[in-house]
């Protein structure tokens, strides 16, 4: 039987005013090195969100979160960021940032599946 791989992960937060620090969680991210994975999955609640800021621009909000799964997946259509190694892009999308879309603490696990892995996480810390 095959070793499990250590994977990083981050979760993903909307959060709508900053100065304010509320957030919700609205998506995971998951690298897996040795499997060479990089995914995300987003599970945005809008009510859960206009709820606690009713102002919020919610096509603002899709349109960032939408673009983490394409950066992740890489290629053209994820511009200059999707060209870069698994790591670099997980790493440029996990960094520290003042902005509505901000990502949690990295933290490590251990997996057989990263795909598997990825949505039990997102069940378990968004849905």
């Amino acid at each position: 039987m095959r070793a499990a791989d250590t994977y990083d992960y981050a979760v993903i937060r909307v959060v709508p005013r900053i100065e304010r620090e509320e957030f919700i969680n609205a998506g995971v991210i998951l690298s897996c090195q040795a499997s060479g994975f990089l995914g995300a999955r987003i599970a945005l609640d809008e009510a859960r969100l206009r709820m606690l800021a009713p102002e919020v621009d919610l096509e603002l909000v899709r349109r960032h979160l939408e673009a983490i799964p394409a950066i992740c997946a890489g290629g053209p259509d994820a511009g200059p960021i999707g060209a870069l190694p698994l790591r670099a892009r997980f790493h440029w999308l996990t960094a520290k940032r003042s902005s509505i879309i901000q990502t949690s603490p990295v933290h490590t696990g251990r997996c057989d599946a990263p795909e598997r892995t990825l949505e039990r996480l997102l069940d378990r810390l968004v849905r």
